[in-house]
């Protein structure tokens, strides 16, 4: 099961409009993007930030979800890393919520696109590794 599956489609992207097929691990870097870009769009709006927070929330904890049943892909390494962060997003997101400071909102903002990231990097080196011509 992919995380992306929980973001909801007014969030962003609608895949089918591109006709482009995309693996789960793109669509859960997508899903990680697109809950980023709706936190910084939703500053300005505490209506719109709470549900850009719940959304946000949402999805670390299907993340949460997922490290816990053990995937054999990722390191123990990882897997706690990842587990640490869902404990601070939902930290975060729940102590403070409308009311969260533009530091903290930048920090959640930057703790999806840098997994996003890291999802990318490497689903980039795996297909490097299985077709290194």
């Amino acid at each position: 099961m992919s995380m992306a599956v929980i973001v909801s489609p007014e969030l962003g992207v609608n895949m089918s409009a591109l006709n482009t097929e995309i693996s789960p691990v793109e669509e859960d870097a997508l899903a990680l993007v697109q809950t980023a870009v709706l936190l910084d769009n939703s500053r300005a709006d505490p209506g719109k930030l709470v549900a850009a927070l719940e959304a946000n929330l949402e999805l670390w904890v299907a993340i949460r979800t997922l490290v816990s049943r053990g995937n054999e892909a990722l390191s123990g390494e990882a897997r706690g890393n990842l587990l640490r962060l869902s404990q601070y997003v939902a930290s975060e997101t729940l102590s403070k919520g409308a009311e969260i400071d533009s530091e903290a909102l930048n920090t959640l903002i930057n703790i999806n696109m840098q997994i996003s990231e890291g999802l990318l990097e490497g689903l980039k080196h795996r297909r490097t590794a299985a077709d290194p011509a």
